[in-house]
């Protein structure tokens, strides 16, 4: 320990008060790190297509999609996979499909009172966003339509200690129309009322209300396609399509959210340009991001401060999306990436949003 080597006294004197706590912070940092030394993630399933959207339900159920894209996912037969919804068992280490078809489901968030909340995107998808009541099966529409016309593509939630949902809607791909005039944020009222909130955060994807309900962090990832599967090549190499994209904002941003609902943008926390930006993100306890940061050079889960300062790094193949555990297992982080579902466990517990009074 350095203070033990040198003497505690020496340091203050040689650096100053200032310097001094600074130095045993750090130090305490580095005794206790994020990602235990030589943790890596252990792969618990592989699925068909595109796996997202990572939720732990109250009783400790892993659930996740498979965003089965209708120009790869399909059968021996020729038919398309209809989207499917998989629940993990951490109990057995067994998977299963728990709803097909899954309106191509894709971020899945679960509510104070413990039940599902799901964004249903384009390609033969739902475009709408549902809650399903865990305890009877039964699912309802909560939002499908803004101003008379469906949405783009619903893509990830996140719910305020409120009862408010916010949800994004870009479109990276299927065959439907583009209703919606921008790819916007949106928030859900209690008494069911739908707000465009934001505007001006490029290509949303990934969005997270902060543990103290007064950030909310939002996500854009514009690859410059509305519907990428009908370009060819590969959509995330803009110079092996058959028509070269220009992507757009590539962005952490963060927007002050007001007692109201809506939000105002503060500041850029990452800029990624010129590789891909993020995708889902959540926050553990103490208002730190992880985030699925999908840059070519180095791909993972890189967890940053509420002022955007990288903290810790996970390598991971392409990531998706990140969810914490419950419980015992509040400090086991679940990750979509690929086809495929892993987990770690980390030296921090997740944010969950407190457990409504029945």
């Amino acid at each position: 320990m350095i203070g033990k080597a040198i003497g505690i006294s020496t340091i203050g004197r040689l650096t100053g008060t200032a310097s001094y706590v600074a130095l045993f912070a750090a130090l305490a940092v580095a005794a206790d790190p994020i990602v235990p030394p030589g943790s890596k993630p252990e792969k618990l399933f592989e699925g068909i297509t595109l796996t997202e959207g990572v939720a732990v339900a109250p009783d400790g159920q892993v659930y996740f999609s498979d965003i089965t894209f209708s120009h790869r996912a399909r059968n021996e037969r020729g038919e398309i996979h209809a989207g499917h919804i998989w629940r993990f068992d951490p109990r057995t280490g067994q998977t299963a499909i728990y709803r097909s078809p899954s309106g191509m489901s894709n971020g899945i968030k679960f509510d104070a009172g413990g039940d599902m909340i799901v964004c249903e995107g384009a390609d033969y998808g739902g475009r709408r966003v549902t809650r399903t009541e865990m305890k009877s099966g039964k699912s309802f529409i909560v939002a499908a339509m803004y101003e008379g016309r469906p949405f783009n593509s619903p893509n990830d939630v996140t719910i305020d200690e409120k009862g408010r949902m916010y949800f994004s809607d870009p479109r990276y791909l299927g065959w439907e129309t583009i209703d919606q005039p921008v790819m916007g944020v949106y928030r859900i009222d209690r008494d069911g009322s739908i707000h465009r909130i934001i505007s001006d955060a490029g290509k949303p994807n990934g969005v997270c209300v902060s543990p103290d309900q007064k950030s909310l962090y939002v996500v854009s990832n514009d690859n410059g396609a509305t519907g990428f599967e009908r370009l060819g090549g590969d959509p995330r190499q803009a110079d092996k399509v058959a028509a070269p994209l220009r992507k757009g904002a590539m962005t952490l941003m963060a927007y002050d959210l007001h007692a109201d609902g809506s939000a105002t943008f503060r500041k850029e926390l990452v800029n990624y340009a010129p590789q891909d930006g993020p995708d889902g993100l959540i926050c553990d306890e103490e208002g730190n991001l992880y985030v699925a940061v999908r840059a070519e050079s180095r791909p993972g889960i890189v967890v940053y401060s509420p002022d955007g300062k990288e903290l810790a790094y996970i390598a991971t193949e392409v990531p998706t999306n990140v969810g914490f555990g419950r419980g015992s297992d509040a400090n086991l982080l679940y990750i979509t990436a690929g086809q495929s579902l892993y987990r770690i466990r980390l030296n921090r517990k997740g944010y969950q949003l407190p457990v409504a009074k029945r």
